[in-house]
């Protein structure tokens, strides 16, 4: 076994350099414990916990929960009433959430909603209130706590919520039917008020994130160039990046980004980011962009691979073949670290395979 540990080996690739060896690791939020992940650890799989560094507290608003019938089943209505307006969101939680990781169901499931926050273009300045009434607070003990219990096992990061463009694309509009973008077409001045309100607030946690004690800051996307076109990436979150990095370079941070979709239309953009890291690159069978040529396409980035989940339903022994392909286009470049999943949790056999083939 080599001396390097777990923790120097992802840090490593993640900074551009060549570890002695392809670092793979686990997600804690959906990671099993016991025997099997004890084998592949000893074989050289690290964990990689994500946590805030930061409280969230609103002001001026009063919150209600309680639970209602949404199709004859139980939700959770919570009601948001400032001065200007009310809103609410309603969502399922299927068995489990609270009480295991990551606010996931026994069976790897979120929670999901099931009516968004933003309905009407009414709504717009309810929420804008609601956004200029929430103040960020600095609290670095869930980071400083994970980072004790791991020690060199693996890493921590400083997590962030989605950029603010795609905290209404996914969080508070929802793109189902098409809806965020007919509220972008059709009240455009709501949208990017809103839009613009959120990115004055959330300045203070790239602050809070570069100050706090996780190497890396992961900023909680989910691109996609289905969801996310060349222009709204340019105009929308090119910025935003822009000034994450700028902070968080300042505190000798690396920035993250969840980028686990297809991203072939938005492949030379990304490429002039300020972004170190392009984590849950999801290589094809799911993705549409390949290993290799995203390494070709980004000399001065890392690159998180989230393994496929589509490989895994083959069985163990496509896993093996994938993860020896993963290793081929990898060559001996570096860059590369291997995370088993970013979103699901992974049988036991298909974790085996995956130790067999990148572990030590």
């Amino acid at each position: 076994m080599s001396q390097i540990s777990q923790r120097q080996r992802i840090m490593a690739a993640s900074a551009g350099d060549v570890a002695d060896g392809l670092p793979f690791f686990h997600y804690w939020r959906h990671c099993q414990q016991g025997s099997v992940e004890r084998a592949c650890r000893n074989r050289g799989m690290g964990l990689c916990w994500s946590r805030p560094g930061h409280v969230e507290r609103l002001h001026d608003v009063e919150v209600v929960e309680r639970q209602v019938s949404w199709s004859g089943q139980p939700a959770w209505r919570r009601t948001f009433t400032t001065p200007v307006g009310e809103v609410s969101t309603m969502e399922i939680r299927e068995a489990g959430v609270g009480q295991w990781h990551g606010q996931r169901s026994w069976r790897d499931v979120t929670p999901w909603q099931v009516e968004r926050l933003i309905k009407e273009p009414d709504d717009y300045a309810v929420v804008q209130y609601m956004v200029e009434h929430t103040e960020y607070v600095a609290d670095n003990f869930p980071i400083e706590q994970a980072m004790d219990w791991l020690g060199e096992d693996g890493v921590v990061l400083c997590y962030l919520p989605h950029s603010p463009m795609q905290t209404l694309m996914i969080d508070w509009v929802g793109s189902e039917g098409g809806r965020f973008y007919y509220h972008l077409a059709d009240h455009p001045e709501l949208v990017e008020g809103l839009y613009r309100a959120l990115c004055r607030s959330r300045e203070a946690l790239h602050e809070i994130a570069a100050r706090s004690s996780a190497p890396i800051a992961m900023c909680g996307d989910n691109m996609d160039d289905f969801l996310v076109s060349p222009r709204l990436f340019e105009q929308y979150f090119m910025p935003v990046y822009a000034q994450q990095a700028e902070v968080l370079h300042a505190h000798g941070k690396l920035m993250a980004v969840h980028m686990d979709g297809r991203l072939n239309a938005i492949k030379e953009l990304i490429g002039r980011t300020e972004i170190d890291i392009i984590e849950a690159l999801h290589p094809p069978p799911m993705g549409d962009l390949r290993l290799d040529e995203a390494l070709r396409l980004w000399p001065d980035k890392s690159i998180w691979v989230g393994f496929p989940s589509a490989t895994y339903d083959e069985g163990p022994d496509a896993t093996r073949e994938y993860a020896r392909e993963l290793l081929r286009q990898t060559g001996e470049g570096g860059r590369v670290v291997i995370a088993a999943s970013t979103e699901n949790q992974v049988s036991n056999e298909n974790l085996l395979a995956l130790a067999e083939v990148l572990g030590t």
